[in-house]
């Protein structure tokens, strides 16, 4: 922009605007649009950015009516607003106005007028404009996020409700009334409680009075009645969101534990039946405590292979998980049946006759304890006699035993065991058969739920990530995000990188304490509201007070968020960094010397503290890694140690791993995590300035 962007006028009568040189400055480079017209509506002077607004060089508009070359819309406010003033004399302010550029893209004005008063009245309007563009784009980037965030809670599992300060329902939980048939009507008049089970019914009431007097945590298991007039087991925690000492609302969320209250039951009745079968019992505690740690149905199915050799002495050991769409079996590790002639293969349908089928469509265990006790049994399920007599001929097993995966009722699939002995099957053998069959069903029940809902949950955490990092001349840029929740909720890390509206790159990484949608959606908020102060006052101090400030508005006391910001020029590596609570980033020479950046770690975002910026170059050749606390600090392994360790680990990588971004960051991932058991999200983000040999 230049230094003078409007012409000399002559001095008008009563308002000196053309010989002050102070003005002609602060308006020429001002970042708003200005405009002066004279009483008769005549353009006297405009700046530069007014002309970002009407889209015509200054020139072009000295002594002319908007009529004459503005817009229609434009012209139309802009002369109302004049004869307005003209007509009351006082300021028009706050009109909103929207331009379209050449290139199609859309501007968005808050545009106000304000009389100039002379000796005689008003001797001119000026107009100043400000480009609400950019607050335009947050504003409509964080209702998205929030519209997916909530998108989100309502796909959980978990029933997420809000009450008033006394605890009546005031908003709609759709989640609770597709599970217990309510109305709106009904949930909203009469709450919750009309669905509670009549015995557990008045200690749930009198706790929730209680935790609303004494403003305390709530805490509760109850029965709910479903649609289908059925009870499930709930779990129920409600927190009171204060603010300013008193309560605004009440948050809570309903856990179906159904599943957790079934296997207690039933390992319960267990006890009672087994009495003396102690061993058995500690077989089926064993096989139970194996099935709770693990997480995928790969895992389930080795647990139950495993127990079939260990507990049981079976020879072979099948799993069939149930397709009720074709009807069929599908068994899930092929070698656990013999492959011989007229022998099942890995689908097998609902119709044939074998242990499993019959197991599933009889909802009953099935034992064969000879090949003759076999032959019986698959001749009423309607096989032919000479294909089972085939079958035998050409296996070695001689007892099976078939169970089904039963959950609440509904068959998920079979297990197969098999001997090459006959077995004689006692009734505390059927007791510890099916009851390790219920224990399968939950573990392949909730192994298949997290299967699925890890696989959401990771999609909408890498969406609330950068598709790609920008790729700029004299810069290379490389990331790796590595998800360490064992369980379905996202987590908080988070990073990235933009370029500036000076050519220079930000780059950052983040990291919001916790996990689940309040750590999503703290992420979301705070990397919006960076990349909003970020592209309009880019300095990292800066930056982060006014995240400081950001934070203090929009997020609880008790979350904690770090992150490390800095900026960078292409070519030559100067750059400046700011630190909110965040371990130092590591530079790395073409030498494979590691340094860590000695720098004031400063307070995590929220902390009232004077934010400070520091330099920090990236020499040509150089490469600096930004990362979280996940790849350095464990269980095992504290802070300090995992720094040390960091250092020494770059010393080991060879030249050409060094020279790559992308090499160096996933060596540094692989060596870090290597001997220790992840337990938090990983992510490393490496700015690297090519060598001038490189980059020519």
């Amino acid at each position: 922009m230049s230094a003078e962007t409007s012409v000399p006028r002559p001095r008008e009568s009563g308002l000196d605007i053309s010989d002050s040189d102070l003005f002609r400055g602060l308006m020429s480079e001002a970042p708003f649009a200005f405009a002066f017209f004279d009483p008769s509506g005549r353009f006297v002077r405009v700046n530069s950015t007014f002309t970002e607004l009407t889209g015509h060089p200054v020139e072009r508009h000295l002594d002319r009516r908007p009529a004459e070359l503005l817009a229609a819309d434009l012209t139309a406010l802009i002369d109302s607003a004049l004869r307005r003033i003209g007509e009351e004399g006082l300021p028009v302010t706050d009109q909103r106005i929207r331009t379209r550029a050449e290139n199609g893209d859309s501007r968005h004005w808050a545009v106000s007028f304000y009389p100039m008063h002379g000796d005689e009245g008003v001797v001119g309007v000026a107009l100043f404009g400000i480009d609400l563009t950019e607050r335009q784009m947050t504003e409509e980037d964080l209702r998205r996020s929030e519209e997916r965030y909530r998108s989100l809670v309502e796909s959980q599992q978990q029933l997420v409700w809000i009450t008033a300060p006394s605890g009546s329902v005031v908003e709609d939980a759709p989640q609770w009334r597709a599970i217990t048939g309510q109305g709106l009507e009904e949930y909203l008049a009469h709450g919750w409680l009309e669905a509670v089970h009549p015995d557990d019914r008045p200690g749930a009431e009198e706790a929730w009075r209680e935790a609303l007097r004494g403003r305390t945590m709530f805490e509760w298991s109850y029965r709910v009645r479903t649609r289908a007039s059925g009870y499930r087991h709930f779990e129920v925690r409600a927190v009171p969101i204060i603010r300013h000492g008193r309560v605004v609302e009440w948050v809570g969320a309903n856990s179906d534990v159904t599943p957790q209250r079934e296997a207690e039951e039933m390992r319960g009745r267990l006890t009672d039946q087994l009495g003396a079968a102690a061993l058995r019992t500690a077989r089926l505690q064993g096989a139970t405590a194996l099935l709770a740690e693990a997480l995928t149905v790969e895992q389930v199915v080795q647990v139950i292979i495993d127990v079939g050799r260990t507990a049981l002495a079976a020879d072979h050991s099948a799993v069939a998980l149930l397709d009720p769409d074709r009807a069929t079996l599908k068994v899930i590790n092929s070698g656990g049946i013999p492959d011989a002639p007229g022998a099942p293969g890995e689908d097998i349908q609902l119709s044939q006759s074998s242990v499993m089928t019959i197991a599933v469509n009889s909802r009953r265990p099935v034992f064969a304890e000879s090949p003759d006790s076999l032959r019986t049994k698959l001749v009423d399920a309607g096989a032919e006699e000479e294909q089972i007599l085939g079958f035998l001929r050409h296996t070695d097993e001689r007892a099976w035993v078939g169970l089904p995966l039963l959950a609440a009722g509904r068959a998920l699939g079979a297990l197969r065991f098999s001997f090459t002995r006959p077995q004689k099957i006692s009734q505390e053998d059927g007791v510890f058969l099916e009851a390790l069959a219920g224990q399968c069903a939950l573990a392949v029940e909730r192994a298949t739920l997290f299967e699925r809902e890890h696989r959401t949950a990771e999609t909408l955490q890498r969406s609330l990530l950068p598709d790609r990092l920008p790729v700029v001349r004299g810069l290379e840029l490389a990331q790796r995000f590595r998800s360490g929740s064992r369980h379905v909720q996202v987590g908080g890390d988070w990073y990235d990188a933009f370029v500036l509206q000076d050519g220079r790159v930000a780059a950052v990484v983040g990291d919001v304490m916790g996990k689940g949608v309040k750590a999503a959606a703290g992420m979301g908020r705070i990397r919006n509201a960076m990349r909003a102060l970020a592209l309009t006052n880019p300095p990292p101090a800066a930056v982060l007070t006014g995240l400081d400030r950001v934070f203090e508005a929009t997020e609880e006391e008790e979350q904690v968020t770090t992150l490390a910001y800095m900026v960078v020029e292409p070519g030559t590596g100067e750059g400046t960094l700011a630190l909110a609570g965040h371990p130092p980033p590591l530079l790395v020479s073409p030498q494979g010397t590691a340094m860590l950046h000695e720098t004031e770690p400063g307070t995590p975002l929220g902390w009232a503290t004077s934010r400070r910026q520091f330099r920090f170059c990236v020499p040509p050749g150089h490469t600096a890694v930004l990362y979280s606390d996940g790849l350095v600090e464990n269980r095992k392994r504290g802070l300090d140690a995992g720094l040390r360790e960091l250092s020494s680990v770059v010393a080991e990588a060879p030249p050409e791993v060094v020279s790559s971004p992308h090499m160096l960051l996933d060596f540094l991932v692989d060596r870090m995590l290597s001997g220790y058991e992840q337990d938090d999200d990983v992510t490393v983000l490496a700015v690297h300035v090519p060598s001038a040999t490189k980059s020519d």
